[in-house]
């Protein structure tokens, strides 16, 4: 009996995301390990995601959400407690798994102290190292027992380093599904059926709307001069309200040209854009897989882009389907480029020149390709059971 309650108390996984995605693809990995094993118990640090899969969180990723040294300075005092409530956990109830989720400068010292206390730790999600500080690698070789990746090119760059992987397909796969027809959302939202559509998405954080929307918004109005019966698509996340958007441009622009606003439904809407113009980032992976042609732009401080520009060396795109495509499938523009006559010449590109379009829309399915099949959460739990049954077998 003593060795079967000492058995159950070593069934604990420790679980830590730091960002919004993490904490998304963290949930749908702790529901697929339920399902593979319903007696763990996890505890650990995320957001309002994996505390609705059952997780106990000790550390609430909100408070680390920041980006930039300034930030980073005045949160230091939550980025500390997180780390120290996670580490007396582990010392006191020694979980059997530890499973981090990108996050690096956060997630390697807490692999540190694992390391020390003999806890098997499961990476997923990679953070990108084939892009800038890619030293790190042998922070992961040294600590990291199995890891599992989501982009095809990654196991490759982890191979050239001595380091075995998994790749286990993209988690999107099985959560960006619009749930309604094209048709069907123009008719919700009563829009004329021959109306052309296209997605205006600047981002979900004030930064990026302050420096993208305007210069949407003015893109907006180049396109409507050559396609008179254009709707355009903003999405409302929940994170923004409608006065931000309206102090951007949005109040002024609306009286020129149709635009709507959409607060729910945002992969419905996605879905049912003949085009868009997109912030770099998950988003433009999210058009890609649904298989709308987006324009991707980025602006940030001249000061971060320089730094970035010495940092980031031997990577030829900064979007997604590009990386995974490993050639131009969809335009790029960054920093001065990413202005409104450049946005409205290649968004009218895509949506006027048919060879280009169907040379766009087959370059999306070849990524959608690449991603592998639905079940990314579902191959991960599996690779993460077999490293904690390993182990414990070990010990046996």
């Amino acid at each position: 009996m003593a060795g079967l309650q000492e058995d159950e108390q070593g069934r604990e996984v420790m679980i830590v995301a730091g960002e919004a995605s993490g904490d998304l693809h963290g949930a749908r990995l702790v529901q697929a390990l339920q399902a593979l094993d319903p007696c763990l118990r996890f505890c650990g640090m995320g957001g309002q995601e994996l505390r609705a899969a059952g997780v106990e969180l000790l550390a609430d990723a909100a408070k680390l959400a920041v980006v930039g040294a300034v930030e980073v300075l005045s949160h230091l005092g939550d980025i500390l407690r997180a780390r120290r409530a996670l580490i007396e956990r582990m010392r006191a109830r020694r979980p059997a798994l530890l499973i981090l989720i990108d996050y690096p400068d956060f997630n390697f010292l807490l692999a540190r102290k694992a390391k020390q206390l003999g806890i098997p730790i499961f990476y997923y999600i990679s953070p990108q190292l084939w892009a800038w500080r890619s030293g790190r690698i042998r922070t992961i070789k040294r600590l990291v027992d199995r890891m599992a990746v989501i982009l095809p090119f990654e196991p490759s760059f982890y191979a050239r380093h001595g380091v075995q992987v998994d790749f286990v397909g993209h988690p999107l796969l099985d959560s960006v599904k619009p749930g309604l027809s094209p048709d069907a959302f123009k008719s919700q939202h009563a829009i004329e059926p021959n109306r052309t559509l296209v997605g205006l998405l600047p981002g979900s954080r004030r930064k990026e709307i302050a420096a993208l929307l305007p210069v949407f918004l003015d893109a907006a109005g180049l396109v409507a001069r050559d396609l008179p019966r254009v709707t355009f698509l903003l999405p409302q996340a929940p994170t923004i309200n409608r006065d931000l958007l309206d102090q951007y441009g949005l109040a002024a622009w609306q009286e020129r040209l149709d635009i709507r606003v959409v607060s729910e439904g945002r992969y419905a809407m996605m879905a049912a854009c003949d085009a868009a113009m997109a912030a770099s980032g998950t988003v433009v992976l999210e058009l890609g897989i649904l298989g709308v042609p987006t324009v991707a732009a980025y602006r940030m401080s001249p000061h971060t882009y320089w730094l970035g520009r010495l940092l980031i060396r031997g990577v030829r795109f900064f979007s997604l389907i590009n990386l995974i495509a490993d050639r131009e499938v969809i335009p790029e523009l960054l920093q001065n480029a990413a202005n409104p006559e450049q946005i409205a010449r290649a968004t009218l590109t895509m949506l006027q020149d048919e060879e280009k379009r169907q040379a766009t829309l087959a370059g999306l399915a070849e990524v959608r390709r690449r991603l592998g099949g639905p079940g990314a959460s579902q191959r991960a739990a599996a690779a993460a059971l077999d490293l904690l049954d390993v182990r414990r077998k070990s010990r046996g």
